[in-house]
């Protein structure tokens, strides 16, 4: 992807910068295991695209770390990723 379409994607997502040319975005949630709820529905997402991201966890707080390695930079399944894990969670 050109620099112009990584900006105007970006656009398109609420919360997410671009770092080193990455995707990335900080959740912060009520507690360890919110959190790692979260995780846990990222982790679903991403063995389905087969496009897995970068997860620091920190108590309450989860950063994701978006990139296709293999492309050497971003692409769109990044940005569909990243799309598909800020949808609101199903209703149980």
């Amino acid at each position: 992807m050109t620099a112009e379409q990584v900006q105007e994607k970006l656009k398109t997502l609420q919360g997410w910068e671009l770092q080193e040319g990455t995707l990335t975005k900080l959740y912060k949630f009520n507690d360890f295991v919110d959190s790692m709820s979260f995780v846990n529905r990222v982790a679903q997402y991403a063995e389905e695209a087969d496009h897995h991201p970068d997860i620091l966890i920190r108590y309450n707080k989860v950063t994701l770390t978006l990139v296709t390695h293999s492309a050497g930079g971003l692409t769109d399944k990044d940005f569909q990723l990243a799309k598909q894990i800020d949808l609101p969670k199903d209703p149980a």
